[in-house]
């Protein structure tokens, strides 16, 4: 049912130098088709659609994607059918509206992995107008992340790294609902995962896990967070302290499981191959892994020799019986480590603590259905996607037999998402497409079949992650979709050679007969690079806190009130400065040190209104706290030049902002 849009026809289209190097580009790729997907793969067509190649500014880019991936093997293979809705689609009178009136509030909550930012960024859906940013793994200013004891203390600890690449999202669940508690997020160039409390928007923990580097997928244990668990992707020796370093077949790589309340380890299982992204069933037992490289190789020829990789499925309750039990291999760096490689005893009998599933090689993700029924994981390099029963997890003599489906959807599918109403909803990198498939038909069909799809739309350009609202709880609401596309090209006006990439919104609460399946682009959004992944959340999942509420760090920092401004001096060398700020006012119009003294500051914006931010900023010594309404920050430096140092607010808070000053006057030492 697929069509071909073309922003222009073959007639217009001059002939051109990219003529030869793309007719180069269509041979490399069908010769790859046979190549990876493996003498059990559906049957593929053995050409490009031109015989013929879309020669359109789609197409040109289309094979661009292509070429890429000949020359990294991280693209797909698979047919290469064009889409039927383009943005002539968008914006029928039965897309409700997107945009918010002023003074409105949007519906959802929309949290997306900041990248190599560090950050959570947070939007509102559907207007996608961005609302704030959550400063989690590099500091940043505007909220002192970085700058405060305590926010500085944490990043410290969490490794003291410069930088972070966050990427996958998780939000807390209690009973498979979101609870509005927190929001989980891993960093994938450091491996450390972070928990964001959603009463303050603000970071609360960060983990540095043990013997792991890069974390690549992260979620929460469904249906009530009794666990966060975390994939470490890069294979290393373990320990990593020097030994093995030239022998990969020590490397190792680990699935982690973290206490949410305690943000400690609790276990770490071994497995073979390279652990990619990660997702939890609805009832707290099985959690599906997609993995690549099984053959455990260093060099890309290696990671992909073999047809096949394996999915992971771990037993969550019987590895936990394990543990307690003390049986594991090994403790490293104060870590149980179990087992689960495909050798091991535990693997062995009738139930395994870790079946090994396979599907055509380098699968990318794998997301559980709404109802737990299934986990679908991408092809990647296939253009297909498998379909595991998760029941059969359990009663499956062969994890062959838990695949029960296998659609055919196009080139390059990387992630899929859901509506409720029994939908699948694919990103195709290399066809930059969305498309629409059904589920249960895809079970009853052949395996190969295109019979499932339902509607394609193109997207602009090369989609990674897809995420449509709730879609990762039991509550998918079934309306917006976002595709988060990782090229922008000519999207937007030009910003110099690195260009934002593209963010769009799709409605798709519309279940038509047609060849969108009811899908709509609705708009277009650029950000910043480059956000991952996504995750949303109703309004009402969440109740975040207007004002800072003293009691949540009564005993851990003290509250400054507007009679207890004051220097105390401990000995020769420490100096504890108190200070309240509110609107044109510092508590303190100026204070003294010595030169070399240590600074113990302690300030607390005593407004009670909110919105109204302070800052306390001495910029000559790296001092920047961000004050929320009774909200109190400390920062310790060493007063290390004598002279005069000016105290400003960073948050412009009231007419009399610029006047509001304050002085530390560093005296000589005798």
């Amino acid at each position: 049912m697929s069509t071909t849009n073309t922003d222009e026809t073959d007639e217009e289209r001059p002939e051109t130098d990219d003529d030869e190097l793309i007719a180069e580009h269509e041979k490399q790729l069908n010769d790859l088709l046979a190549e990876v997907e493996g003498p059990d793969a559906p049957e593929a067509e053995s050409t490009l659609p031109s015989l013929g190649l879309d020669m359109s500014r789609r197409g040109l880019m289309k094979a661009g994607a292509a070429a890429g991936a000949i020359g990294t093997l991280a693209g797909c293979s698979g047919i290469g059918s064009s889409g039927a809705a383009t943005d002539e689609n968008s914006g029928s009178n039965d897309v409700p509206e997107h945009t918010v009136a002023p003074g409105e509030h949007d519906t959802y909550y929309g949290f997306w992995s900041g990248g190599h930012s560090g950050e959570i960024r947070v939007m509102g859906m559907p207007s996608m107008r961005e609302l704030t940013r959550i400063p989690v793994f590099n500091p940043e200013p505007a909220k002192g992340y970085g700058f405060s004891n305590d926010t500085s203390g944490m990043l410290e600890e969490a490794g003291d790294y410069t930088w972070g690449d966050s990427h996958h999202p998780s939000l807390s669940e209690t009973g498979g609902k979101y609870d509005g508690e927190y929001i989980f997020v891993n960093d994938k160039a450091n491996g450390r995962v972070a928990r964001v409390n959603l009463n303050y928007f603000e970071t609360d923990a960060i983990l540095d896990i043990p013997n792991v580097q890069s974390v690549h997928g992260c979620c929460i244990q469904s249906p009530d967070t009794n666990y966060v668990f975390a994939n470490s992707e890069f294979r290393t020796p373990l320990p990593n302290d020097g030994s093995d370093i030239n022998n990969p077949d020590e490397y190792v790589s680990l699935f982690s499981a973290i206490d949410p309340e305690t943000m400690d380890v609790r276990w770490q299982v071994e497995v073979d191959g390279n652990l990619d992204i990660v997702d939890s069933d609805k009832d707290g037992r099985w959690v599906l892994a997609s993995a690549y490289n099984d053959e455990e190789g260093v060099e890309i020829e290696e990671m992909t020799k073999n047809d096949r990789d394996f999915v992971k499925a771990f037993d969550v309750p019987a590895i936990q019986e394990l543990v307690d039990a003390g049986d594991y291999r090994e403790k490293v760096n104060g870590i149980p480590i179990v087992d689960g490689t495909k050798a091991s005893s535990h693997n062995s009998g009738d139930s395994p603590v870790v079946r090994y599933i396979p599907t055509p090689k380098s699968p990318h993700c794998v997301e559980v259905t709404p109802d737990g029924n299934y986990g679908i994981v991408a092809g990647k390099l296939s253009p297909t996607v498998s379909i595991i029963d998760i029941d059969k997890l359990d009663t499956a003599s062969d994890p062959v037999d838990t695949i029960v489906g296998q659609p055919k959807l196009g080139l390059g599918p990387l992630h899929t998402t859901y509506d409720g109403r029994g939908h699948g909803y694919t990103s195709l990198f290399i066809d930059s497409q969305v498309v629409k498939w059904d589920i249960e038909a895809a079970v009853n069909a052949e395996k190969g079949s295109e019979e499932p799809i339902l509607g394609k739309i193109d997207v602009h350009y090369n989609p990674g992650h897809i995420q449509a609202v709730q879609a990762m709880s039991s509550e998918p609401t079934g309306d917006w979709l976002v595709v988060l596309n990782k090229l922008s090209k000519d999207r937007f006006l030009p910003v110099g050679p690195i260009y934002p990439d593209n963010d769009q919104l799709v409605y798709i609460g519309n279940d038509k007969d047609d060849d969108s399946g009811g899908m709509e682009l609705v708009s277009d959004h650029p950000v910043y690079p480059e956000p991952h992944d996504a995750i949303f959340a109703h309004k009402d999942k969440l109740d975040p806190a207007r004002i800072w509420d003293q009691a949540d760090y009564e005993g851990e920092k003290e509250y400054i009130g507007e009679g207890d401004s004051g220097v105390e001096r401990l000995d020769d060398s420490t100096v504890d400065v108190k200070a309240y700020v509110k609107r044109s006012e510092f508590g303190l119009r100026d204070f003294t040190v010595k030169e070399g003294d240590e600074v113990r500051l302690t300030a607390t914006n005593i407004e009670g209104s909110q919105d109204i931010v302070h800052g306390f900023a001495i910029p000559e010594y790296d001092v920047h706290l961000a004050l929320a309404p009774k909200d109190t920050r400390e920062a310790t430096f060493t007063a290390e030049k004598p002279g005069v140092y000016w105290i400003y607010c960073t948050y412009f808070c009231s007419a009399l902002h610029l006047e509001m000053r304050s002085r530390m006057i560093v005296e000589p030492r005798e």
